[in-house]
């Protein structure tokens, strides 16, 4: 057979063979890709500018309408008070029976630390007469049963965090050999504390003559807590007891919010009250602000005292140790998440301020992100805003739009 045209035939040979070649290197190339593909895409993102160093702004005081109120800051220097009377203090009488306690020689106030167990006393068919009573009246107390040994680390967790009144008794007898004498030694210590305004007439506090004002509360209060054993106890919200088993605290928000205790009390005469302590950081320091009401009203009067204390304490730390502040109002944006043209924004979900010391010029923060590779819904939580101010904010971020990410024919084009 012959060739008509020779030079054509070549020029469809090798047309031909580069077809192949590129046919054959494409599908090298896309089975090399082929795995990375299929493998989902995370999404990028973008975080855009946030903040700078902001002018001071000074927080007013959250005083409560009613009743007394105090606030401490002893590495600061701030002590104040708000209508500052004379009331019964319920409850909160313990806090010096605590001192008392820890004051006495050989306990050792205030190096006791959280391991040490102190003395013990053997429950007496007397005590458990006394517990019956207490009971009977409605104080708190905790469960005793002749026989029995409890050691002083013991009755402090049970006096501070359950407000047992029967352990106050045990630990005045323990000390004193006995409540009148233990007593007279509270206000003796009141006197040299320079308590000038508190007077005692029990260990409890249950009935109404045992009385103080907000200020010396809060004195007392940032007395006790030099003690590692009482702060070990106090930032409990539930203590194991012998014979009695685990008990909660009364004292509200404990564990949460930076509270770290110390001691809340209410009867009728009283209302609620509340010594509140509250930790927080000022340039990488950690600080104390301590928040006492008296007299509150309402609900279980504990509640409101607990509100009231909670707001006084937030407002003290947002005005001593922050001077900078920063807003991030609901829905701005603060960045942007996806993939390549496939994107939303995403901001903060309701407003939130943030609180530091202008000593740092700008505010200290990191951003969290989830791992996304899958579509994102409008309101999904893609991130977090971590912010180290005076306390560590965990601010939740979210989508303000849906996104999805492309096809896996979209990445191929």
């Amino acid at each position: 057979m012959s060739v008509k045209h020779p030079a054509l035939s070549g020029l469809f040979i090798r047309f031909g063979s580069l077809l192949i070649g590129a046919t054959v290197a494409t599908g090298i190339i896309v089975s090399m890709q082929l795995p990375l593909l299929n493998k989902p895409a995370e999404a990028s993102l973008s975080l855009m500018s946030i903040t700078s160093s902001l002018p001071a702004t000074k927080v007013p005081y959250a005083w409560p309408g009613i009743g007394s109120a105090a606030i401490d800051v002893p590495s600061m220097g701030v002590l104040e008070s708000h209508n500052d009377q004379v009331r019964p203090i319920a409850s909160l009488t313990k806090m010096m029976t605590t001192y008392v306690v820890l004051a006495a020689d050989p306990l050792g106030y205030p190096a006791a630390t959280s391991s040490d167990s102190g003395p013990c006393v053997v429950i007496s068919r007397a005590d458990v007469v006394t517990y019956e009573e207490m009971k009977a009246q409605g104080q708190s107390s905790a469960y005793v049963i002749e026989g029995e040994k409890v050691c002083e680390r013991d009755l402090l967790a049970g006096l501070l965090v359950h407000s047992a009144s029967n352990y106050a008794v045990l630990l005045a007898n323990m000390v004193s050999g006995s409540v009148d004498k233990f007593v007279t030694t509270m206000n003796e210590d009141a006197t040299i504390l320079g308590l000038s305004s508190t007077h005692y007439v029990d260990v409890s506090g249950f009935g109404s003559g045992s009385v103080s004002t907000a200020q010396d509360q809060a004195q007392l209060a940032a007395e006790i807590m030099k003690s590692p054993l009482v702060r070990s106890i106090v930032i409990q919200q539930n203590v194991v007891l012998p014979v009695a088993g685990s008990v909660g605290t009364f004292t509200p928000f404990v564990g949460t919010n930076n509270v770290i205790g110390v001691k809340s009390g209410r009867t009728t005469e009283a209302g609620g009250c509340d010594v509140m302590a509250m930790s927080f950081i000022v340039n990488s320091q950690p600080q104390i602000a301590y928040a006492v009401v008296l007299g509150m009203q309402g609900g279980d009067l504990l509640t409101p005292a607990g509100e009231a204390a909670l707001a006084l304490d937030n407002s003290v730390v947002a005005s001593v140790a922050a001077d900078a502040h920063y807003t991030f109002l609901k829905n701005s944006s603060v960045g942007i998440i996806g993939w390549g043209n496939h994107t939303t924004s995403f901001g903060v979900a309701k407003k939130t301020t943030v609180l530091w010391s202008s000593t740092s010029p700008t505010l200290p923060m990191k951003l969290q992100i989830k791992q996304l590779t899958k579509s994102i819904h409008k309101g999904d939580v893609v991130a977090w805003l971590i912010v180290n101010g005076v306390k560590k904010y965990r601010i939740p971020l979210t989508a303000q739009k849906s996104a999805t990410p492309p096809s896996l024919w979209q990445r191929l084009r």
